[in-house]
């Protein structure tokens, strides 16, 4: 395919098929997310927990997106919230890699289940506690091209990201 002819295609498609195309990319990252833990049996830690989280706003933004079909100023909000939403997920990813890096004897300890901390803790407390990871995030489980989990929702968060601005600056 000529270079000309993907810009010709970029221009010519509507942005409502461009923020589906990013729903339906978020989609299949959750998706991938459930298989790897119900078919590979591969738990989440709370910091991949939080990446989840995250990855289901993106979701919603680019779905309530690709149904509203916005002008140039709502366009420009939409970027502006996914590429929020993606930089805070590009900050819990990298806290994600420190901690898989880390030298053994400076892991944190392995604190309580997400399911006990919700019912006893306050949410402030809990939210501070996912951010602080623990032990369980430093395992590293699943790998691609010798990338694992983190590194790979890293590049997700930027090209997700990137995606909606691409979409919020085109003619």
């Amino acid at each position: 395919m000529r270079r000309n002819s993907v810009f010709e295609l970029w221009q010519k498609i509507s942005n409502r098929w461009l923020y589906l195309c990013g729903a339906l990319f978020a989609g299949g990252l959750m998706g991938f997310g459930l298989y790897l833990q119900y078919v590979k049996h591969q738990d989440p830690c709370p910091l991949c927990m939080v990446q989840r989280v995250i990855f289901i706003a993106i979701l919603a933004v680019f779905a309530l997106a690709a149904l509203h079909g916005p002008k140039r100023v709502g366009e420009r909000i939409y970027a502006a919230l996914i590429a929020l939403l993606s930089l805070s997920g590009v900050g819990v990813a990298a806290r994600h890699i420190w901690l898989q890096n880390l030298p053994e004897d400076q892991l944190p300890a392995c604190g309580p289940g997400l399911d006990y901390m919700l019912e006893v803790m306050p949410m402030t407390d809990v939210l501070k506690q996912l951010m602080h990871g623990s032990g369980e995030c430093a395992e590293k489980g699943w790998t691609f091209l010798t990338l694992g989990i983190p590194e790979w929702s890293l590049l997700c968060y930027l090209a997700l990201g990137t995606w909606a601005v691409l979409i919020a600056i085109r003619k």
